[in-house]
């Protein structure tokens, strides 16, 4: 479509918000197995691996975001957002993830990570953050290998990251922010250090979290309140053990002002036009909120894509 000519370089996340919103709804039927093994051989076709043939080295394996370049073009480089969001597309498929290339894989990621154990998200280089530190966790999670990462070098660096307010900054020094304790939170919760933090520390996160709660919720105190941020707090109070506290009919009232009656959808706020990233983490705020087995807080997919991995994994 057209408004979405400006985001080809993130296609394989809107394939996603699409793939795991159907999921959650339970509507993966109405995808044919034919669409589904076409969408299967296209992700797999994004998938950057070194060639004697081309010049591309391990550093930039992974999987990228968009066929809009030429297949004959080598300049294409993997992208760990990209990558994450391949693999959880490839398990709501119900793929085997047999065609992961994940020796390259693991070598590109410790090629992205910096000595302070953040990451960035490409070997072309890019900013630095907890976005790509979480990234690179539900990876290594998923294909059950985590020598792509260094876990402790990485919780050093996330708990660096949490600011004086008690939530987690993009990086260290910086502002709290709903996204960013997201990030860490599941990051912590993947890597198995979450349950180790004091006590005292924990629930320094959870009152912020709390505080988050308006009507739905905001990112930051004294931000209006968005769609997205009912799924980025919300799955952070799961991951908790404090989504009781929340209140479940404000969020609800909330999230249906920015429904869209017409043509379906979420918006990020009242009276606009609903878009792919808000419709969805609006449905993923809405299931967490009332159904405690529809999705996995942490890896952001459903459970029932996560029950598969577990048979993947066993």
């Amino acid at each position: 479509p057209e408004l979405y000519q400006g985001i080809d370089s993130s296609r394989l996340t809107i394939l996603y918000f699409g793939l795991s919103g159907l999921d959650l709804l339970g509507e993966l039927d109405n995808i044919s197995d034919t669409q589904k093994s076409e969408i299967i051989e296209w992700i797999y076709s994004l998938q950057v691996k070194p060639s004697d043939n081309t010049n591309i080295g391990t550093a930039r394996c992974g999987f990228y975001a968009t066929d809009s370049l030429p297949a004959s073009v080598d300049e294409n480089y993997g992208h760990v957002a990209m990558t994450y969001v391949a693999l959880c597309s490839l398990l709501i498929m119900g793929d085997d993830l047999k065609r992961v290339d994940r020796d390259c894989i693991m070598a590109g990621l410790q090629a992205l990570q910096l000595p302070n154990g953040a990451f960035q998200c490409s070997a072309f280089g890019s900013e630095s953050d907890t976005r790509f530190v979480y990234c690179a966790a539900c990876i290594c999670y998923m294909l059950k290998d985590w020598r792509g990462l260094d876990r402790t070098a990485t919780t050093n660096f996330l708990l660096a990251s949490q600011s004086y307010e008690g939530g987690f900054a993009q990086n260290v020094g910086r502002e709290a922010h709903g996204g960013s304790t997201f990030c860490s939170l599941a990051a912590l919760h993947l890597m198995g250090t979450l349950e180790t933090l004091p006590d005292e520390n924990l629930a320094k996160i959870r009152e912020w979290c709390l505080r988050r709660q308006v009507t739905g919720f905001n990112g930051r105190p004294n931000k209006p309140v968005d769609t997205c941020y009912s799924f980025w707090v919300g799955a952070s109070l799961s991951m908790l053990n404090a989504k009781q506290y929340l209140n479940k009919e404000c969020n609800f009232s909330f999230l249906m002002t920015t429904q869209d009656n017409y043509i379906g959808g979420f918006s990020k706020w009242p009276n606009q036009l609903p878009d792919a990233l808000h419709s969805y983490f609006g449905l993923a705020g809405l299931l967490l909120a009332t159904e405690d087995e529809a999705l996995h807080p942490a890896l952001n997919i459903s459970m029932r894509a996560f029950r598969h991995l577990e048979c993947l994994q066993s």
